[in-house]
């Protein structure tokens, strides 16, 4: 199998819950890993939404069951409130914030974007915990 066959991925497992006290996946981060060691499966990728009207958090995985398992971990890391970045089209701010916040980490799989109802931007990075 070569690299990019390794990333393709048709399962999904969904989750959801309440933003952490801080903003972040809080608890669900656990169970998300946790998800991925009992199962053991590949995780590939990760969606998240923030529901602003019910104040609820769904968080998609998806992986693969025929491959080596290995562990995960999700780390939610706040960029900010930003402004009126999206009406402007400047993101210059906020690429350079989430370099930066990258350069922190290692062994990055992916990566997702949410946005909460008081406007504050939060990257959720899924690295590979070895």
């Amino acid at each position: 199998m070569n690299e990019i066959e390794k990333q393709v991925h048709h399962k999904f497992k969904i989750f959801s819950g309440s933003l952490g006290k801080d903003k972040s996946l809080g608890p669900l981060a656990d169970e998300v890993a946790h998800f991925v060691v009992e199962h053991r499966v590949a995780a590939k990728s990760i969606g998240i939404e923030y529901l602003e009207s019910i104040r609820r958090l769904i968080i998609t995985v998806g992986y693969r069951d025929d491959e080596t398992p290995y562990p995960i971990k999700l780390i939610s890391v706040s960029l900010g409130k930003v402004g009126d970045l999206v009406a402007r089209n400047e993101f210059d701010q906020l690429e350079r914030a989430i370099s930066e916040a990258s350069a922190k980490l290692d062994k990055i799989i992916c990566h997702e974007l949410y946005i909460t109802d008081d406007h504050e931007f939060l990257m959720v990075f899924m690295t590979h915990e070895s």
